[in-house]
């Protein structure tokens, strides 16, 4: 009964969140953009900055922060001043506006600032590489049972696959269905490029994970700030300081958004990490800049680096408030009800 009534608070919520984006595509989009036009934003904004409830569900919580307080909102202040992928030449059509600004996508551009993916140094068909991530999906979850016998690194380690590999293909599957609504039509943007094949934190951050968020974060802080602070500090300068505040706005989002998920103060470790890899990424752009890029480590040295500077700093303030409140064991059982619901029939010990 009780995720009866979240599914229908879920789709209560969703329709809100249709309708207000409809708003915006006949009403503020026929405003100048400027100062007018984010003010005519102002209700969606705070509309979708109070309409996730505290879900139970951690699944529910996640989609509905990450998609509409985070995505929707910098977007939606994006396109208050005709930037963003909402302010695409030609308009885009109204089913077009709605999934772009309410889903995890943004619509491939032609130009050359678009991700392009890195081919495996040895190169693997996609059905394989599908299915190896499948298989260490479905590793985790049998191990996960004996997590009380494992050594909290390799929890961590876990974790970080499981999060990674289950949010990658979920936020595949949601483009493949948007493709299939547009008629293959809408040509998007890869959510993930492959982030252990990183070699940089710089690399990691900017070019591999969760790449719809970065852009969103670029777009609206770090290219805003560097091009501010430029004429007064210097380009560089002001590049680093770009990088930090970035990073610093996204451990403040991260925090609002284990708010939702954990129900207890925040204890501030998740901005702590990312206050953490937003001074070692600017260290490490400055290092690259002393050296005039005369000094590169191989990727088998620098790859293996950073992946390890990421789990120990990760599994120090990222997953440790996550694992010590239980959205771990949440975030799996709930997995396997999906599973099961779907037909495919896990089976483990609990």
């Amino acid at each position: 009964m009780e995720h009866n009534q979240e599914l229908k608070s879920f789709i209560n919520i969703w329709c809100i969140a249709i309708s207000s984006i409809c708003y915006c595509y006949f009403i503020p989009a026929r405003i100048s953009g400027g100062v007018a036009r984010l003010l005519s934003l102002v209700p969606v904004v705070t509309v979708f900055s109070i309409l996730p409830p505290p879900f139970s569900t951690v699944h529910l919580a996640f989609l509905t922060f990450f998609f509409l307080v985070w995505l929707g909102n910098f977007k939606l202040l994006l396109f208050a001043f005709n930037r963003g992928p909402l302010s695409s030449k030609p308009r885009l059509p109204i089913h077009t506006f709605v999934s772009v600004a309410l889903l995890p996508i943004n619509p491939k551009q032609s130009n050359n600032n678009s991700i392009i993916i890195e081919p495996f140094p040895f190169p693997l068909p996609k059905p394989i590489l599908l299915a190896i991530k499948v298989a260490i999906i479905t590793m985790c979850v049998h191990v996960y049972p004996y997590k009380d016998n494992l050594q909290w690194s390799l929890i961590i380690f876990l974790s970080f696959l499981y999060m990674y590999i289950t949010f990658e293909l979920g936020f595949a599957t949601i483009a493949f269905f948007v493709k299939i609504f547009h008629g293959f039509d809408l040509e998007i943007e890869p959510q993930f490029n492959e982030p252990y094949l990183a070699t940089s934190l710089q690399d990691f951050w900017g070019r591999r994970w969760n790449i719809v968020s970065s852009s969103i974060l670029r777009a609206t802080i770090y290219n805003p700030i560097r091009m501010m602070l430029a004429p007064h500090i210097g380009k560089f300068r002001g590049q680093l300081v770009g990088i930090f505040v970035t990073f610093v706005v996204s451990g403040l989002m991260h925090e609002w958004m284990f708010f939702y998920l954990l129900r207890v103060r925040p204890t501030w470790e998740v901005t702590w990490f990312f206050v953490l890899n937003g001074v070692s990424t600017a260290v490490e752009v400055a290092v690259k800049k002393a050296v005039n890029d005369r000094f590169h480590l191989h990727r088998a040295v620098s790859g293996p680096l950073t992946m390890s500077f990421l789990v120990v700093t990760g599994g120090w303030l990222l997953f440790g408030p996550l694992i010590t409140n239980g959205v771990d064991a949440r975030f799996i059982n709930e997995s396997l009800v999906v599973l099961n619901l779907i037909g495919i029939d896990v089976n483990i010990m609990q």
